[in-house]
């Protein structure tokens, strides 16, 4: 008895080119934005960081001071330093490239990678209708 048949194969090799295809493609166009970090504290947007413009530095906010933020001279951000029980925010690496994400959901604290200058608050959000 057979575990795979040989389509299954194709299928599955298939689905990998097409999956490797679209995040290398993801990478590769949003890669040549320049970025905003964008840090909140529950939902409230705490501070705005152009990522184009940072030097290696550490940094804490206000309103959480047991988070330490890092950002790094090739444009990118992480959690440095957390007092969360699991540490995942700190696992979740850097962060650079528009649409990344991470959390520390212990200290409600989120960093979000946005496009510079993609978006204003002048912007339609959405259409209903013609």
């Amino acid at each position: 008895m057979k575990f795979f048949k040989k389509t299954d194969i194709i299928i599955i090799l298939i689905l990998i080119i097409l999956s490797a295809i679209g995040y290398f493609g993801y990478k590769h166009f949003f890669s040549s934005h320049e970025a905003l970090a964008e840090i909140y504290y529950k939902t409230k947007l705490v501070k705005v960081i152009d990522l184009s413009t940072v030097t290696d530095k550490t940094f804490t906010i206000p309103e959480n001071e047991d988070v330490v933020f890092k950002t790094f001279s090739d444009g990118s951000i992480c959690f440095y330093e957390s007092d969360c029980p699991d540490k995942i925010c700190i696992k979740s690496g850097k962060l650079s490239i528009p649409g990344q994400s991470a959390a520390c959901l212990p200290n409600e604290l989120f960093i979000k990678i946005v496009v510079k200058d993609k978006h204003n608050n002048d912007d339609i959000d959405i259409i209903i209708g013609q």
